[in-house]
Parts: structure tokens; C-alpha cells; sequence
């Protein structure tokens, strides 16, 4: 029996079974590659999860701590204890039965399930983390039976004489000498095989059942007794108490409702709430024996959540009884006083302290074996490298004995700490650890709707999933705030170490970066409604049309340029391409390969990220220019970063033809081009015709005007409706934001705005005096920073309207005239941006439009036509 001055054990309860024992039939281990196979599915529920889950959370802290825990916390405090306890780990089992029914969970148990499901990363830190806390459990346990074995047979060490059977010398070095032949008994067993402790399982449990009998029954049987206990505390300094044990007795019951915490007498410190819950809570651990049973369950997922459920129940039930028990016939002095309550008020103290040494052996044995299989699952995917790769050594039968060895030293180091109860701590902390990643690796399924996540056990959802998180990581700060906090950091450490060594697998987890993408941008996709949106959120979207990449390279980089941050879609409209690394290259340009022009109109994009603008290169003769013979990217000797995708010039060209001659007809005739733009704007969209961007240098190379200072001209007047020229309607505000983005640009953020304001002195020396007054206040409510130049433009505005009509003829003379102004002003920008005006209605006036537009942009140089259909500026905060 464990003498009843022993020091607390505040965390001293782990699974008996080993939360990560991958079978019973130790023959098991962790199945992987070149490894052997586990025995043939044969264990029902009963033998197969049942009877280790109990085992699990029977240990010697049923025995020493319950009376501890009534005493100090009171019935009331103490079902407060145990309810909550069972709650939280209820929420975890409810996600280990959800994951363990979605498919075979092999070797390695907790480790397996979070690291098939939230990566090799994250697993692989939480299943070191588990297996250390295995190793020191099953020290604590082994040195719990040398107590309790030192207790009964342990010579007195003031006398060197033996008495009856205290024939074992005590001290510091003796200890660990009994607890190395301990060690060495489970070692032999874990070497043997798993199977033995298997076998054994069963008659543990009877063991343990008869002990627990034995509790309960005696209140029946004996009679009030009243006892002498002695403390001492300190040096010389002694207290001698005198409870009594009253049977069962409504007094005794009442005073023993209320809580009392008091001055511990083996630690010498005072007891609270936080520190009595903590080892009520101990107790509670080791619910994932059953689940590592799955592959020797004949239906595993029939048998995990029965099972489990049952164990679960079962074990709360007898604390109940037992906190009654205790309760109802116990003086609160007595509990207080004496850890080994149990053996005091016993039929025949033998059975407690025969219960003690089997759930201690037990405890001990099974962490060994679990241990050991958290090792050899860790091995075997190659998580830490060289250090445990001898560790994927099995027998062959399929035990993991080198794996056994390597527990085996790690134990017995720590054995030579003599007790562990402050290592216990950190020990627990990190099982309450293990138990919120598997909550989180359910969560994570469920959130991602995984088609493939489909448990056969439904009783949860995300929200216990969640809440078996936060209760999980209080309870680890509830227990001791400063093991909590190192152990995050050290999973932070492992965390950052396997994300270095950067591990591969095709587990199929949740953490992929691929599936976490979609997952998330999807998510965020259909939350955008484009019926909310806010002016002042606006940005453009942008669909760009090339008719052949080769030459369109300096528009694609001045679009991404004008884009700022909102989506950007290539479209190059192509039959069949045949050669698939040039797929890959596309991708890599951002192009959206579709068979024709219309495909692109009515592209289907998710939620509100649709395309708003539409730019299209100018239709003109210009011979263009191949970009592709100009970047040494796309020439050979200098592949630069296209060799990543293995793609030559040859298969560049046999792709995408050269770019088209003179002579060479194109691909769209005048009528076609005009209706895309009509198209365009009947679907709300912005069209921007971008012409002469062959002329921009490229990205590396600076582009300079007057005074070595890059410009940007703006023209808001619809130049080619001088009677209706407005400054305020939408698409000379949409060409003001336009540019006034370009501007943010990094390339284009030292550039120079300036803004031409064309007037008609024939309105008297006021009217254009006041209308740059009126101008220059919109662009102080709109926060442009611009240049403002009024330009006198009476004889060109006449030449449209004629000597004596109010009617607008758009003559040859007159679009010139136009073009020259813009050329005499801007010749020196580096890009200009006019009002592109609404294309006619008739399909006979295509050809028309198209040639004013070429006459009122010749020679310019790199010029962007806009018609805004959509309000993009605002004056609210």
C-alpha cells in the first residue's frame, strides 16, 4: 500500500491502456510499409474497447486521490469537478468516435488520427509531445509501485533491524534500483509482444472490479472506528489528528456537502479549487484506447462508439458511488488526513492494496507499449530523420522492439529523478494537448465538408468540436498556467522544425495548401455580393482581350499595372493547343485560354469577383511588333525563369503563330469589333481600347518626359462632341479614377498628373476662369492631386458645329484638328487618357466609328480610350 505521507500526485493519472496502443495483439504495431500486418479482426466491443478504456481511466489515483478530492472540495464542489471533467472529455470522444468511424486507424493512435488529418507537420509535433508524455507517465507509474511496495514491505530506515515483512532496505539509490527491476519486468513483456498484456487485460479488470467491490461493500460490514494520524511538517514539528470513520450517517453527509480546502499534509500547501480540479481531472485521461483498437475490432464502427460510450459511463458511475460513498461515512478529518482511505475502511486491506499493484503494473506495461508504437508510427513516416530510423525496426512477428528499446532508456532516465511530480504536470498538460488537436482535426473536416468525411457516427458537429478545443486548452492553464505555456511553445518549436525539414506525404490532409486555398478562397468568393458593394470600395476588375500574346506583352504589364489589386484575367482566344507544357507556361501568364471573343463576355466567375472593365487592343493597321523576339525570356540561350517549363521557342512558336503581317487579314472584321464593345457596355461593363503600348519601354527601364518627370495626361472632354462636354458625368469621372489608380502604381507613383480642360473663349473671359475654378473643386473633393491646363479649343469646336448650325458633323478637317490639339499638348506624356465616346447603334456605322477613333489617336503614342459606365468615385469618409 503507498505510504500515506507520499507526496501528492497532482497529475499522476494517464491511461492505463495507453491512449496510443495501436492493438492487443501486440503482434500489430504500426502497419506501413515492409512491416507485418496486424492479427485477424476477432475482439468484440466488449474485449476490444471496452475493457482497455476502462483500464485506461482506472489507476492508482482512484485508490489514493478520491478521498483527497472529497475532502478538500465537498460533495457539492466535487460533482462540480467530476461533471465538468467528463464533459470536456465527452467532447473529445464524441471526435475521436466521428474520426475513427471515417476509415482504419492504424498504428500510433492519437498521433495517427491529427497527423493523417491536419499534417505531417502538426502531427508529428503533437505525437512527439505524446510519446515524451508516455515515457515520464509510465516512470510515474513505475515509481508509484515501488511506493506502495516500499509502504508494506520497506524496512523502517531508522532501524536496521527487519520486522515482520519489511525486509527492503529504503533510500534514494534503492529506489531506483527496484524501479530499474520494475522497468525491466515491462520491458521483457513490451519485447515478448503486446499480446501478453493483452491476454492479461481481462483479469486486471477482474482484479480491479474485486477491489473496487470491496470498497463498496464495506461500509456494510464495518463498524465506527476512530483513528490516530500523525503528520509532520517540517523539522521536529508534528500534528496529530483524530477522525473517525461514522458508517453511513446524515451528519456525517451534511458536513461534508460545503467545501473546506485546507493545508495539504504531503506537499504542504495550501488547496484551492484549481489545484483539487486538477487532480480530479487526472483521473479522466486515457479515452483513446478503444479507438487504437480498430483494426482488431470486428466492426469497428459499431464497436469504437458503443464502446467507448460504455466504458465512459461506466467509469463515471463508480466515482459517483464511490464519492458518495466517502461522503456519507467518512469524517472529513480522515480524508484530509489520509490518502489510503480506502485501505483503512476495508473489509481486508489486502484487496486495496492488491488493486494498487495491478493498476500500477498495468498503467506502467501499457505506456511502455504505447509509447513505443508512438515511436515506431514516428519512424516509420520519417518525420525526425536518421535519430529514429532504427526505430522502424520490427520482429517477425511485427513488434516494434527497438522501438521498445528506445522508451525503455528514455524511462529509466527518468527514474533516476527518483519521483516525478512535477514532470507528472507537463505530462497531463500534454495529453489535454493531444486531445484539442484531435478536436481540431475533427473540425477541420467538418468545416471543410470533405465529400469524403463521412463517420458513421453522427452524434457531433463542428460546435462540440470547438468546444472540446477551449475547454481542453483551459483546462491546460486551469491545471498550471506555466507547463501550458512551455508546451505551446514547445509545439511551436516542433512546428517550425518539420516545416523546415519540409516532410512530403500523400496522407491527404486537411492542411494541404491546395485544398485550403479553394477551400477558403470559395468561402470568401460567395460572401462577396456584388449588390452590397460600396463606391468607395471600388477597384477595377479586369478582363484584357489580346488577339496574340507575342504582341501584347506591354499592354498585359500596363493593365496589371492599372489593376491595382483587383482581379486580372487574360483572355487569348485559341482553338486546340497541343503541346502541354505550353499549358503550364499559360498558366503561369495568367491566361484564360477560351474558344471565342463571346465565351469571354459571358465568362462565369464566382460570386461578386466578376470582371467591370473590358480592354481591348486598338483595331488598326499597325504591323505589330513580336515581343517575343525582343524579351530574352522568350529567346534562346537566355530561358530565364521560362525553362522552369521546359518550353522552347520552337514549341512557343508552333503555339502561338508569329504575329500578323501587314498584308495578313485579321481575325475580327470592323463589325465584330464595334459589337463587342456595344455588348460590353449593354452588360454594365467599362471598355477601355488601349492603343500604341508596343511604344512603352519595358518594366526595367524607366520612361521619362519633360524635366525628367514621367506624365499623365488626361483629356475628360468627349472630344468628339464638343456642344455636350461635361466634366461630371460617369465616364469622365470613371477616367479621372482610372488614371488617378495608374498613378498609385509603383512604377507610376512619381509621375505627374495633369488634367486639359478644353474651353471656348467665345463663352467670355469668366466662363473659363469660372469653369477651372469649378473643375479644380471637384478634383479637391475627389483628393486628385493634378496639374489643371485650360486649353482654348474655339476654332476646332467650330469646325465641328459649322458657321451658322447647332448640328455636329464630325468631318475629316475636324478629327485632324483634334489630333493635332491632343498631339500639341501631349506629345511629350508618357501615357494619355482619352473619352472614349458610345459606339453608334447601327452595325453600317462600325467602319465610321473606328476611323474617327484612328484619326483622333494617330500618332499619339501609348493612349487608353475609356467609356465608364459605372460610378467610381466618392466624397464621404
Amino acid at each position: 500500500m503507498a505510504n500515506e505521507h507520499s507526496p501528492l500526485l497532482v497529475h499522476g493519472v494517464y491511461s492505463m491502456m495507453g491512449d496510443t496502443k495501436d492493438s492487443t495483439g501486440g503482434s500489430a504495431g504500426v502497419t506501413g510499409e515492409g512491416s507485418p500486418k496486424s492479427n485477424p479482426r476477432k475482439l468484440n466491443t466488449f474485449f476490444g474497447v471496452m475493457v482497455p478504456t476502462i483500464l485506461s481511466m482506472f489507476s492508482i489515483v482512484l485508490f489514493l486521490r478520491t478521498g483527497f478530492v472529497v475532502g478538500h472540495a465537498g460533495l457539492l464542489h466535487g460533482f462540480l469537478m467530476l461533471f465538468v471533467a467528463y464533459f470536456i472529455i465527452s467532447l473529445t470522444i464524441l471526435s475521436i468516435c466521428a474520426i475513427s468511424t471515417n476509415g482504419a486507424v492504424e498504428g500510433g493512435g492519437a498521433y495517427f488520427m491529427i497527423s493523417r488529418s491536419l499534417g505531417p507537420e502538426f502531427g508529428g509535433s503533437i505525437g512527439l509531445m505524446f510519446y515524451l508524455a508516455k515515457v515520464c507517465a509510465c516512470g510515474v507509474y513505475v515509481l508509484g509501485l515501488v511506493e506502495a511496495i516500499l509502504d508494506i514491505f520497506g524496512k523502517d530506515p531508522g532501524s536496521a533491524v527487519s520486522h515482520g515483512v519489511r525486509v527492503l532496505p529504503q533510500g534514494y539509490w534503492y529506489t531506483v534500483l527496484y524501479s530499474s527491476v520494475v522497468l525491466l519486468l515491462c520491458m521483457v513483456v513490451c519485447l515478448v509482444g503486446a499480446h501478453i498484456y493483452a491476454k492479461a487485460s481481462f483479469i486486471i479488470l477482474l482484479v480491479v472490479t474485486v477491489s473496487l467491490i470491496s470498497i463498496i461493500i464495506s461500509p456494510l460490514i464495518l463498524s465506527p472506528q476512530h483513528f490516530n494520524i500523525t503528520h509532520t511538517y517540517g523539522n521536529n514539528h508534528t500534528v496529530t489528528v483524530n477522525p473517525s470513520y461514522t458508517g453511513f450517517n446524515s451528519t456525517t453527509l451534511k458536513n461534508n456537502l460545503g467545501p473546506q480546502y485546507s493545508l495539504d499534509y504531503s506537499t504542504n500547501t495550501m488547496m484551492s479549487f484549481a489545484t483539487v480540479f486538477a487532480v480530479m481531472f487526472t483521473s479522466c485521461t486515457g479515452i483513446m484506447a478503444g479507438a487504437n483498437m480498430s483494426g482488431e475490432l470486428k466492426n469497428p464502427s459499431e464497436s469504437i462508439p458503443k464502446g467507448t460510450i460504455m466504458a465512459v459511463s461506466y467509469t463515471f458511475t463508480v466515482y459517483v458511488l464511490l464519492f458518495l460513498l466517502l461522503g456519507s461515512t467518512c469524517d472529513r478529518l480522515l480524508l484530509i488526513n489520509d490518502y489510503a482511505v480506502f485501505q483503512r475502511v476495508n473489509v481486508w486491506p489486502p484487496f486495496v492494496t492488491i488493486g494498487v499493484y495491478c493498476a500500477s503494473l498495468s498503467a506502467a506495461m501499457c505506456s511502455m507499449i504505447g509509447a513505443s508504437r508512438i515511436l515506431h508510427a514516428l519512424a516509420l513516416d520519417q518525420l525526425f530523420g536518421l535519430p529514429l530510423a532504427p526505430a522502424t525496426v520490427t520482429s517477425s512477428s511485427g513488434n516494434p522492439w527497438v522501438s521498445v528499446l528506445y522508451t525503455w532508456a528514455l524511462v529509466q532516465c527518468t527514474l533516476f529523478a527518483g519521483q516525478l511530480n512535477v514532470i507528472a504536470g507537463i505530462v497531463t498538460v500534454f495529453y489535454l494537448l493531444a486531445y484539442a488537436a484531435v478536436d481540431l482535426a475533427c473540425l477541420a473536416l467538418e468545416w471543410a465538408s470533405a465529400p469524403n468525411f463521412r463517420p458513421t457516427f453522427q452524434f457531433f458537429s463542428w460546435h462540440t468540436c470547438l468546444l472540446g478545443i477551449i475547454s481542453c486548452v483551459v483546462m491546460m492553464f486551469v491545471i498550471n498556467p506555466v507547463y501550458s505555456s512551455a508546451s505551446i511553445v514547445l509545439l511551436l518549436l516542433l512546428l517550425l522544425f518539420l516545416h523546415y525539414r519540409s516532410p512530403t506525404s500523400s496522407w491527404g490532409y486537411i492542411s494541404q495548401v491546395v485544398f485550403l486555398c479553394f477551400f477558403q478562397v470559395r468561402k470568401y468568393l460567395l460572401m462577396l455580393d456584388s449588390r452590397k458593394d460600396h463606391v468607395k470600395f471600388w477597384r477595377p476588375q479586369v478582363l484584357l482581350m489580346v488577339a496574340n500574346p507575342r504582341s501584347s506583352c506591354q499592354l498585359i504589364c500596363f493593365v496589371n499595372q492599372l489593376k491595382k489589386g483587383g482581379l486580372f484575367v487574360l483572355g487569348h482566344p485559341i482553338s486546340q493547343i497541343n503541346d502541354s507544357r505550353v499549358w503550364f507556361f499559360l498558366v503561369n501568364q495568367k491566361l484564360v485560354l477560351l474558344d471565342s471573343y463571346e465565351q469571354f463576355l459571358f465568362f462565369s466567375f464566382p460570386g461578386g469577383m466578376k470582371p467591370n472593365t473590358l480592354v481591348l487592343g486598338f483595331y488598326d493597321n499597325c504591323y505589330p511588333e513580336d515581343y517575343f523576339l525582343q524579351d530574352p525570356v522568350f529567346c534562346e540561350g537566355d530561358r530565364g525563369e521560362g525553362d522552369h517549363f521546359g518550353v522552347d521557342l520552337p514549341s512557343l512558336q508552333a503555339n502561338f503563330p508569329p504575329v500578323r503581317h501587314a498584308e495578313s487579314p485579321r481575325a475580327l472584321h470592323p463589325e465584330e469589333y464595334v459589337s463587342i464593345i456595344q455588348d460590353a457596355i449593354k452588360m454594365g461593363k467599362n471598355v477601355c481600347l488601349g492603343r500604341y503600348f508596343f511604344q512603352l519601354p519595358p518594366e526595367t527601364k524607366g520612361i521619362r518626359g519633360n524635366d525628367n518627370v514621367d506624365t499623365i495626361d488626361v483629356w475628360p472632354t468627349n472630344l468628339l462632341s464638343p456642344g455636350s462636354a461635361s466634366y461630371a458625368d460617369v465616364s469622365s469621372l470613371f477616367l479621372l479614377q482610372m488614371a488617378c489608380v495608374l498613378n498609385m502604381a509603383n512604377r507610376w507613383r512619381r509621375a505627374r498628373l495633369r488634367i486639359f480642360v478644353c474651353v471656348e473663349s467665345e463663352l467670355g473671359d469668366q466662363g473659363w476662369l469660372a469653369k477651372e475654378e469649378q473643375f479644380r473643386e471637384l478634383l479637391g473633393k475627389l483628393r486628385i492631386r493634378a496639374a489643371i491646363k485650360i486649353v482654348a479649343w474655339d476654332n476646332v469646336a467650330r469646325m465641328c458645329r459649322g458657321p451658322n448650325s447647332e448640328s455636329q458633323k464630325l468631318t475629316e478637317d475636324f478629327l485632324c484638328a483634334v489630333n493635332a490639339l491632343l498631339r500639341e499638348h501631349s506629345s511629350t506624356a508618357a501615357v494619355r487618357f482619352l473619352y472614349l465616346p458610345h459606339p453608334p447603334s447601327s452595325s453600317q456605322l462600325s467602319q465610321q466609328y473606328l476611323t474617327q477613333l484612328d484619326t483622333l489617336t494617330r500618332d499619339l503614342g501609348p493612349t487608353l480610350l475609356i467609356h465608364g459606365v459605372t460610378p467610381v468615385t466618392c466624397t464621404e469618409l
